[in-house]
């Protein structure tokens, strides 16, 4: 937003796309509600027909796992900062990050958004190189969106939730 204070203490909503779409952290499973996988025959227990409830989950591979740490490493290293919620989809995440500067001394400086998701993707891209994925690479920049209100960080806490399950009606879907 224009004129904006991307440093002021607020709530973000924070979109981060790797280039060209690249389905590259994991995918996206089948989970029955006990934990285990989908792929059991589950229709019939004690000759009674059950229905078992499908939850959808993101497995992470070596890199999702490297991003998932990358999202912790932000408040340790910026304690001004906090992770409301995320997730870390194939080729996308989803965060809530908080600003909030009264959880700081007045002499430390407090970092832009901007500036924040630039740490944040310059280390998971180099960690992520020193596996040996040299074509890894973000796409430019990243979609944000301030949170003014409790509706509206409710809606978004739960779209995060909910990623997942959506996941194969995304408009960031690709096949793998």
């Amino acid at each position: 937003m224009k004129g904006f204070d991307y440093s002021s203490d607020n709530l973000y909503f924070v979109t981060i796309c790797v280039k060209d779409m690249l389905c590259c952290f994991g995918e996206v499973v089948e989970m029955d509600c006990d934990g285990m996988g989908a792929g059991r025959d589950l229709s019939v227990r004690d000759g009674l027909e059950n229905h078992v409830e499908i939850n959808h989950v993101m497995k992470l591979n070596l890199y999702g796992l490297i991003v998932q740490e990358r999202l912790g490493w932000l408040p340790v290293q910026y304690p001004y900062v906090a992770i409301h919620n995320s997730v870390i989809m194939p080729n996308h995440l989803h965060l809530i990050l908080e600003i909030d500067s009264s959880s700081v001394s007045k002499e430390i400086k407090i970092k832009s958004l901007s500036s924040l998701m630039g740490a944040f993707k310059t280390t998971a891209s180099k960690l992520i190189h020193e596996t040996g994925f040299l074509e890894f690479a973000w796409h430019r920049s990243f979609h944000d969106h301030i949170i003014r209100d409790d509706k509206a960080y409710k809606n978004i806490h739960a779209y995060i939730d909910e990623n997942p399950k959506n996941w194969f009606e995304d408009d960031l879907f690709r096949s793998v």
